[in-house]
């Protein structure tokens, strides 16, 4: 958003289905990849069957990589095989055609579990937060990196995921991606902090 003929900058939030569903997994799963990214809230342990167990966890790490990034930033990451839904996730996992056996027997089980919650943190995010008030939420961080700065912030696009992680605080997820915790993102003075140097490095 900029005036007609500056700069301009788009940030799309939300609190993706897809996302959420990915990350159930990586949780359930056992995979630490991205390490520095926290669990999420409200996932019983019991939920877990760690790859461990399995005897082609190389693989199945490897095909969560690959599915994480065709989910996250699709557009960036284009799969060179057609994509198919995988039953008992309703629309919100797909995975090539080829190269992901492995992976689509362990997750199977748990489809149910990840589309219920899922849709309940999508949910919570879009009474609490979704609203329509996320350009004012970071317009002022923009403003603010405009005057200290002493020019207009450069033109850049961001998507944001609200995610009810664990632990408080903002991570680069993707390429344009950041992931910034529920709690928070509806924090306006401590969001306004955590994600002014993230305005910084890229306007």
């Amino acid at each position: 958003m900029a005036a007609a003929g500056g700069p301009e900058w788009i940030v799309r939030e939300d609190a993706s289905l897809p996302v959420l569903v990915a990350l159930y997994l990586r949780q359930v799963l056992g995979i630490r990849f991205p390490e520095e990214l926290p669990h999420l809230r409200g996932i019983p342990p019991t939920a877990a069957t760690p790859i461990g167990e399995y005897d082609d966890r190389p693989a199945i790490e490897r095909q969560w990589r690959a599915y994480w990034d065709l989910t996250l930033e699709p557009q960036a990451n284009p799969s060179p095989v057609p994509l198919e839904l995988i039953d008992g996730f309703d629309t919100l996992v797909a995975l090539p055609v080829e190269g992901f056996a492995a992976f689509q027997s362990v997750i199977s089980p748990h489809g149910q579990d990840a589309v219920a919650y899922a849709r309940a943190a999508h949910q919570r995010y879009r009474s609490n937060l979704g609203s329509g008030a996320s350009y004012r939420a970071y317009a002022s961080a923009i403003a603010e990196h405009e005057r200290v700065v002493g020019r207009r912030a450069h033109s850049f696009e961001l998507n944001v995921q609200v995610l009810p992680f664990e632990q408080r605080g903002v991570w680069w997820i993707g390429a344009l991606t950041i992931a910034v915790t529920d709690g928070l993102r509806g924090d306006i003075v401590a969001f306004d902090a955590a994600v002014g140097p993230i305005i910084a490095d890229i306007a």
